[in-house]
Formats: structure tokens, sequence, C-alpha cells
């Protein structure tokens, strides 16, 4: 890609010599921007427009979708979650699940931050981190963005507000009696998340250990299937909107977590309105190609007790669910 896509507006005129663009046009050249990731100029040229006017227009509807689309991705009402729940057991048996998490390195130019290492990842490229939660529709439920490539997926949840709500009881507090179970099994409110996460009383993470037994190993079976549906949002994110997807040229660290953001957004806006092209699973699952599987922490002793628990009444009811 050969032109920065996180150039801000300038102060040139909007439009070029050869063309004066009305409001749909001009969302439609900022679309193409976004799902295709062509450069400035190569749009500029369709035009007949200068790669100045092309940023305006880009910048200006983020700058619209920032301040008016806001309330397509937020965390869901309490009557949204009890059907998010639902859903979620529908897909493997795993009761009480409000979402799934995990993180995805967008690529930055080499050159995008002289003299600084920061930006280094684990496998040695420039990146920024977007760290997402999303329900079992794959709808963006919470983002996270701007953080270096160099911090590892628990660092940044720990350094996120969602992590700081869930932790004083804001978010992620409710719970439900597991039917079948002993009197007192309760399942409190959680997310699921993989090996690179700590388990927490509201994270749930795969079991690690050597030798795992019969319903532990089918345990981690349904858990790996539930996450799908972040790893495919995520690489669906990338596939839908280009600019994403591979070393985008000297990107504005300011600049470059709002265009992630404004991605997130317009993937929410089609599946609030049903849209039919969006389908269902992405081909492939992967949207880090090339990244190694990160470890997570220590087990807090309640959050390994919460998922015994979950394997247990998952072992219990395996024969009724999809396989």
């Amino acid at each position: 890609m050969d032109v920065d896509c996180s150039e801000g507006p300038s102060n040139e005129s909007l439009f070029g010599d050869k063309a004066v663009l009305g409001v749909e046009d001009q969302v439609a050249v900022a679309l193409l921007r976004l799902t295709t990731g062509e450069s400035l100029l190569s749009i500029g040229n369709r035009f007949g427009m200068n790669h100045s006017a092309i940023s305006n227009i880009t910048w200006k509807f983020i700058e619209a979708l920032e301040e008016r689309a806001v309330n397509h991705l937020r965390w869901p009402t309490p009557e949204e979650m009890a059907s998010i729940k639902a859903k979620f057991e529908k897909i493997q048996g795993l009761p009480n699940c409000c979402g799934a998490i995990d993180t995805t390195h967008i690529l930055m130019c080499s050159s995008a931050q002289p003299n600084s290492n920061v930006w280094l990842d684990g496998e040695n490229r420039n990146s920024m981190v977007l760290q997402a939660i999303v329900d079992p529709d794959m709808r963006f439920r919470d983002v996270v963005s701007g953080w270096p490539g160099s911090l590892n997926d628990s660092c940044i949840l720990r350094t996120s507000g969602f992590y700081r709500l869930c932790e004083k009881g804001a978010r992620l507090d409710g719970q439900m009696e597991l039917p079948g179970e002993p009197a007192g099994s309760v399942a409190r409110e959680y997310i699921l998340g993989d090996a690179s996460y700590p388990l927490l009383p509201w994270l749930i993470t795969p079991y690690q250990e050597n030798g795992l037994s019969p319903a532990k190993a089918e345990f981690n079976k349904r858990h790996a299937a539930t996450i799908m549906v972040v790893q495919g949002a995520l690489a669906k994110l990338k596939e839908r909107w280009q600019v994403l997807k591979g070393e985008l040229w000297r990107p504005d660290k300011h600049r470059l977590p709002r265009i992630i953001y404004v991605c997130c957004l317009l993937t929410n806006i089609m599946i609030d309105l049903e849209d039919e092209a969006r389908g269902g699973m992405p081909p492939s699952h992967n949207h880090d190609d090339g990244y190694m599987q990160q470890f997570g922490g220590v087990a807090d002793e309640g959050a390994a007790a919460q998922r015994d628990l979950l394997c247990q009444y998952v072992s219990r009811i395996g024969s009724n669910l999809p396989v």
C-alpha cells in the first residue's frame, strides 16, 4: 500500500478540478477506501480528484460515524443479554456465557515509528493490537485499540476499561443456578477467552494441564468451538475492510485506532440491518497469520472452581449437545 491511510484532512479544497461529488457519492468513496484499502492516489484517479480530496472525504465520513453511530457498538442491555446467553448455550451448551474475547494485530510500516521498538510485536513486526469482545452473532460489543504490538493479550486486557468494570462488579456480575446440579451450584456471568488470557472468575479459558480427563478434554473441545465466533468476527473484519489488512503506510498511531473503531462500527451496522450479504462464518478463522499462540498467567483459585463447575455441567448434559 503506497499512500498513508491515516492522513487527516488537509487545508486543500475538498474537491478536485474534475469532479464535485454529492453526499451519497462521498460515502461511496469513503467505503471504497475502507473496503479495498486502495491508495488515496489510485481512488483519486478513478474520480478525477487529488489524493487530499479523497483523504478529506474519508475523514469526514469517519468523523460522522464516530459522532452519530456510537449506539451501534455498546454493551448489551439486560434484555439483549438474555438472548445472547441463550444463543451461546445453544452453540455448545455453555450456560450464562456473555461473550468471547480475542485480539488481532493490525500491521504498521516499519518506518512509522522511527527509533522506537515499542511497536515491535513477538513476530518482529510493527503492529497495533485490537482487542474485541463479540456476541454469538459476531457483533462487536467492546473494542480496545491503540496499544502497541509489544504488549501481550493479558496486559492489554488488564489496562482496559472492561477489566476495571468487571473487577469492581459493575459488569458480568449476574448469576444463575445450574439446572440438575446440586443445590447452590451457581455459575456467574463470564466471557470466554483462549489460553493467552488469565483464568478469572468472569473470564473462562481452556484447561492447559497434560493428561486431561475425558470431561476436561470435552470441555476444551466445546470451549474452542464456542470461541470461534470471535475468531470468525476478527477474520471477517479484516477480510471485509481491506484497509486493515496488510501493512499500512505511515499510519498515525492517533488516527489508526479511529479507523479500526469505525470498521467495527460499520460491521455492526451491517449486522443490525440484517444485511443478507454478511453471510455466516468466514471460510477461515485465521485473523493473525504468522503469529504464535500466547499463554496467560496463573489461574485464579475461585475461577478454577467456576470452570470445574461448568465442566461438570457440560459433561453431564453432553449427550444432548451438538457435536
